[in-house]
């Protein structure tokens, strides 16, 4: 009966950390990204912030379906979400073509991050509603992750300003249903 009761709790255990194991999947696929970037591996990076922002996806329905949610996971998911869908998009198009622009290309690419960074520091100190206020950041940085597939067709100055929109964006006050 004892070792029954003491596998159950530690079932119960493991399950209650499958998210978190998702989302620091996403913080690893983030960073791979960054890295990728880095090495001028565009279209790699592009990949693996997509593939974070699926794990982000999951690890969300795994902490409601083993109702593991926590103050813990929460924290954790937005330091992961800022590497992922805040550094790793404005890297990757900051290398992509922001860089021609100098000094405010740099400017617009750390006004993304610090935006994304306002976005879910709000997030995690609000009370949790049906709705997301502003847009968030895991949008913003796929939509800002998918612009490089336009980089060899759009004028260099649409991409700063589609950044500094979805900034914008993501630190307004408008209302987002929760899905």
């Amino acid at each position: 009966m004892f070792l029954l009761h003491q596998l159950d709790h530690t079932v119960k255990k493991l399950k209650g950390q499958i998210a978190n194991a998702l989302t620091l999947l996403n913080l690893g696929l983030g960073a791979f990204a960054i890295m990728f970037i880095l090495q001028n591996e565009l279209r790699l990076g592009l990949l693996f912030i997509t593939i974070a922002a699926l794990t982000d996806r999951l690890d969300g329905a795994a902490a409601r379906r083993f109702n593991s949610t926590s103050e813990f996971g929460k924290q954790l998911d937005s330091l992961s979400d800022i590497i992922s869908f805040g550094v790793a998009p404005a890297f990757l198009l900051y290398q992509a073509i922001l860089f021609s622009f100098g000094l405010p290309g740099m400017f617009v690419t750390i006004f993304f991050i610090a935006c994304g960074a306002i976005r879910l520091a709000r997030f995690n100190v609000m009370e949790s509603t049906g709705y997301f206020v502003g847009l968030p950041i895991t949008a913003a940085g796929c939509i800002l992750t998918f612009q490089l597939l336009l980089v060899p067709y759009i004028s260099a100055f649409y991409f700063m300003i589609i950044t500094l929109v979805l900034a914008i964006l993501m630190i307004s006050s408008f209302t987002v249903r929760k899905m």
